[in-house]
């Protein structure tokens, strides 16, 4: 199968870097003051305006090319599912599910997460469900501040509540984003390897058919880990 050649992330770190703790803990402590660019504005709204105000809200946080969007959608079709990726040339690439066969309760909007998620934040909204699925793991150890755990944004993750689920075919990276949801909600959060025995994206179909590892937490932010 030769499109299963898909690598781990390659790095010199092998554990939790040494300077997360103190990132996370200045960034609870810290107000996150870039200001909000007015085309972030615009996709927030745009991303809204088929919601009813009425159905609970789900954000595929960095969704790619949007498949894994529109199988949460169907899985969820009382819930309206927000799709948001900076690229829009990964959002227009959603082939092969044409417009008449997309889940009615999705939207795909293209928006800069650091922006959206403070909108979000702005507006008072709370989400059901966050998904983090596969993200950039930055995996340089001079690049940890650009891990989302890492980020000045990353208090507004567990600021937006609901069932969070983070996957990733990197072991530190689930490993860092425990250890900074712990710090931030004060209970340890667990995390596991998994089958995926149904992959939710390409992505993790293709990591998963190369013989990777993967792993996921999943963590209820109203209450206990799930």
């Amino acid at each position: 199968m030769s499109y299963a050649n898909s690598r781990i992330p390659q790095s010199a770190q092998h554990g939790i870097h040494e300077r997360l703790d103190a990132l996370v803990r200045k960034h609870l402590a810290e107000p996150f003051r870039k200001p909000i660019t007015p085309w972030n504005r615009e996709a927030f709204d745009l991303s809204l305006a088929g919601w009813d105000g009425k159905a609970p809200l789900i954000l595929d946080a960095g969704c790619g090319v949007g498949h894994s969007s529109i199988q949460i959608a169907r899985a969820h079709p009382d819930h309206w599912v927000i799709g948001v990726d900076q690229s829009q040339d990964r959002l227009e690439r959603k082939k092969p599910y044409p417009d008449a066969l997309m889940p009615r309760n999705l939207v795909f909007v293209r928006a800069d997460l650091v922006d959206y998620w403070r909108l979000l934040d702005e507006a008072g909204l709370r989400l059901a469900r966050h998904y983090i699925l596969y993200p950039n793991p930055w995996p340089k150890i001079g690049h940890v501040a650009r891990r989302w755990h890492a980020h000045p944004v990353f208090p507004f993750i567990p600021r937006l509540g609901g069932v969070l689920e983070c996957r990733s075919n990197w072991d530190v990276y689930i490993q860092e984003m425990a250890a900074a949801l712990s710090i931030a909600l004060g209970r340890e959060i667990r995390w596991e390897s998994f089958p995926a025995e149904v992959p939710i994206s390409p992505f993790e179909r293709k990591y998963r058919d190369s013989g990777q590892t993967l792993y996921r937490l999943e963590v209820d932010l109203r209450g206990e880990p799930c």
